[in-house]
């Protein structure tokens, strides 16, 4: 049976052959989970031979990762704002350019103490929601979501992450059920226009819920839903915080004049792309 060591790089040449630019990172990954141990065992342990099991339960992982399927969805999990977070097929996998909305957010309200009444569109995860109410300790919040089994997911996240008390979820499409007032909207929604998605990459095309993508024909639906929604939601004040695409800015700068909401900041993610705007109601 193979050591440990010798799983890791047989697993990691596989991938790189495959074309999986991040082979090496993807292999650690997998035979962690296969064998259920810490990253720091990996090194320190790295003679001991897999048990049968385990070499089966890796050699499953390989199969999934080459058709590519997420390894967040193979492992059942995803780290966000330092945060573990379960994952279902009825969520997306966390990303890393959403925190981009959580630091704004936290920026543009920096009160840590504030008891904050936040809801959040969409929740999927509940990675949003559950890092805002992390990093404001008498902040309470409502996720919102069309899914049950979503919102089953967020429920466990919100749990597991010491923040279930001070939360509620609710199955409703948008607002339907919703009344306010609250502090803050956030949201990151469908923004992918319905004709783009098949060009997408498998990993999101084939693993992803079409429901978590699919913007209408524009792209833009849901932020016609939110941003008319927020002058019944918010408070005087109030903040809405959303998720975009990467070409989408102008059009939320529009939709935002038209709704009576003032653009207070586009943020842009790593890569410099526009990926948050941040609107409050007068």
């Amino acid at each position: 049976m193979k050591t440990r060591a010798e799983a890791l790089r047989e697993l990691r040449r596989t991938l790189a052959e495959a074309g999986f630019e991040t082979a090496a990172l993807d292999a650690r990954l997998l035979l962690q989970a296969a064998l259920k141990v810490p990253a720091t065992e990996l090194i320190t342990q790295p003679g001991i031979a897999l048990t049968p099991e385990q070499a089966a339960t890796l050699a499953s992982y390989e199969s999934r990762r080459l058709s590519h399927e997420p390894v967040a969805r193979i492992v059942g999990e995803r780290e966000f704002w330092g945060l573990p977070f379960r994952l279902s097929s009825e969520t997306l996998v966390p990303r890393p350019d959403t925190e981009t909305l959580v630091e704004t957010v936290l920026d543009l309200l920096p009160d840590r103490q504030a008891p904050l009444r936040i809801v959040d569109f969409g929740t999927g995860s509940g990675c949003i929601l559950v890092a805002l109410l992390h990093e404001r300790p008498n902040a309470t919040g409502l996720g919102v979501d069309l899914s049950f089994g979503a919102l089953v997911t967020a429920r466990a996240n919100a749990d597991g992450n010491g923040v279930g008390d001070r939360c509620h979820f609710a199955l409703s499409r948008w607002a339907d059920a919703v009344s306010g007032p609250f502090d803050l909207i956030v949201s990151n929604p469908p923004y992918i226009a319905s004709t783009v998605i098949p060009t997408l990459d498998p990993e999101v095309r084939e693993h992803d819920p079409r429901l978590a993508l699919d913007g209408g024909p524009d792209g833009l639906e849901p932020y016609r839903i939110l941003l008319q929604e927020a002058g019944r939601l918010l408070l005087p004040g109030g903040l809405l915080a959303v998720e975009i695409g990467y070409d989408q800015d102008d059009d939320l700068r529009s939709l935002a004049g038209r709704c009576g909401l003032e653009v207070l900041r586009v943020a842009h993610d790593l890569s410099g792309n526009p990926r948050c705007v941040a609107m409050r109601r007068p």
